[in-house]
């Protein structure tokens, strides 16, 4: 592994609404590095992602981002992260370049037209439809705005919450090999997903969760892929936590 790690999850214990959700989860990623945080439904992946993000507080352990706890600075661990959720908060009644634009000035970033451009491009947002508005953007065209604004942001660490669902198969592709591109110069990626064949095409490392525990990880071979099989077993299995 990489010596740097831009994310850790140390002993995480979370709970909502009385129940524990998270059990002692421990996991830290990389810079450059793709960690895919796989499980079914309620298996505590979104609440993994509001912790780092801050909207909740752990019972016991902590997170840390960038080496430092987010409960002790929230502002600086947000300023390091972009946050793309399953389905993006993007105004239909604008296109997508002034949806960049709105969101950049929020965010206090920098919006010059030639750096839209290129991060319209990056993400294969054809040139026709940028002048669009988004109210007849497919959900895969959608994403791509979303991630274009993650990138000209210009955060060194991205949380994706199911970023391929409800994309057909070209779209789940175009964004798997973005999303390494990323990775590949620099980007740390945290990704929650239940797609095990699209975490294993996609990721360095897969984190198995299963009931607020975090039962198993798997490990791309140098060069190669995590095996689907494999993962998918371990994923289908029924096995009782105690």
């Amino acid at each position: 592994m990489r010596s740097e790690l831009n994310l850790q999850a140390q002993q995480l214990h979370v709970q909502r609404g009385g129940k524990e959700v998270l059990a002692g989860v421990s996991f830290a990623v990389a810079q450059g590095e793709i960690y895919a945080l796989l499980g079914g439904n309620g298996a505590g992946k979104s609440t993994t992602l509001a912790t780092f993000l801050g909207f909740l507080t752990p019972a016991r352990g902590r997170v840390l981002v960038n080496g430092q706890d987010v409960g002790a600075d929230l502002l600086a661990a947000r300023r390091a992260t972009a946050y793309l959720p399953e389905a993006a908060s993007l105004y239909e009644h604008l296109d997508a370049r002034e949806n960049l634009r709105y969101f950049l000035a929020l965010a206090g970033a920098p919006s010059d037209a030639a750096g839209i451009e290129a991060a319209l491009g990056r993400v294969s947002l054809a040139e026709g439809a940028r002048g669009l508005k988004l109210r007849g953007y497919s959900k895969g065209m959608r994403q791509k705005v979303a991630i274009a604004l993650a990138i000209l942001r210009d955060t060194g660490i991205l949380l994706l919450d199911e970023p391929t669902s409800g994309l057909d198969p070209t779209a789940i592709d175009e964004f798997h090999a973005l999303v390494r591109g990323l990775a590949d110069v620099g980007k740390t990626i945290l990704m929650v997903t239940h797609d095990v064949y699209g975490a294993c095409q996609v990721a360095d490392r897969v984190g198995l969760l299963r009931g607020g525990h975090l039962v198993d990880q798997f490990e791309a071979p140098a060069g190669g892929r995590i095996d689907t099989e494999t993962v998918h077993r371990a994923f289908s299995a029924r096995t009782a936590i105690a």
